[in-house]
């Protein structure tokens, strides 16, 4: 276990994802990430002419057929990150949230040897499952990011993301985006994934990046928790 200030939890006081955390393997985690997360780390040397998508290309049927989770992290350079979770990549995302950080910053923390994205939901509602709670406070490696709202429906910028990605089942790389978003906001990166997702509770979820190359790597892990 990473010293306790390099925690996504650090500051956090919540037995649950605690557990959870404790709980899940080691070696799984070890290998979980890798070649993603590199190219991730050289999105700031990229140009528009790096196009993933066009090099993957888009299937008619899934590339993977097992149980994986679809997760995608996306933004334009100068502007917030948002995290997208999907069941399959053709599907329409189970959980869209922007989240309290520049892309910029994503990039940077992207240089250290473990990522670690908690999101805590301070409502105590029992009717509801975890991912369809609204309102999350949000940690990046220990350090309180700040609140994000779970989106109800897709901005315009999101739905244009899932729409171009829908045939890819990982990768990473600039996606062509409209000629005034370009220029304001500067070019739109991303990172598409499968995740293994592991359920501790009602109130306590993980998600840990599943390296397509199997090489042991960087960690990227996506952690949901409720508080009681």
């Amino acid at each position: 276990m990473p010293p306790v200030h390099s925690s996504p939890f650090f500051q956090m006081e919540n037995s649950a994802i605690l557990s959870l955390f404790r709980n899940t393997p080691r070696d799984k985690r070890t290998k979980s990430t890798g070649g993603l997360l590199k190219m991730f780390r050289l999105f700031p040397m990229l140009t528009s002419g790096c196009k993933m998508v066009a090099l993957l290309g888009r299937p008619r049927k899934p590339l993977l057929k097992d149980n994986a989770t679809t997760g995608t992290i996306f933004g334009f350079r100068k502007g917030r990150v948002s995290l997208a979770i999907q069941e399959d990549p053709h599907c329409m995302p189970i959980f869209v949230i922007e989240l309290p950080m520049h892309t910029s910053a994503l990039h940077k923390e992207m240089a250290s040897d473990i990522v670690r994205i908690a999101l805590e939901s301070e409502t105590k509602t029992q009717k509801k499952k975890l991912l369809e709670e609204f309102v999350w406070a949000v940690y990046c490696n220990g350090r309180k990011t700040g609140y994000s709202i779970r989106r109800k429906q897709m901005s315009e910028d999101e739905l244009y993301v899932m729409q171009h990605l829908r045939g890819v089942s990982m990768g990473a790389g600039v996606l062509p985006c409209p000629s005034e978003k370009e220029t304001a906001d500067g070019e739109l990166t991303y990172m598409r994934a499968r995740f293994e997702r592991v359920v501790g509770s009602k109130d306590s979820e993980a998600l840990y990046m599943i390296n397509p190359d199997g090489a042991a790597g960087p960690e990227l892990s996506i952690f949901f928790v409720r508080a009681h």
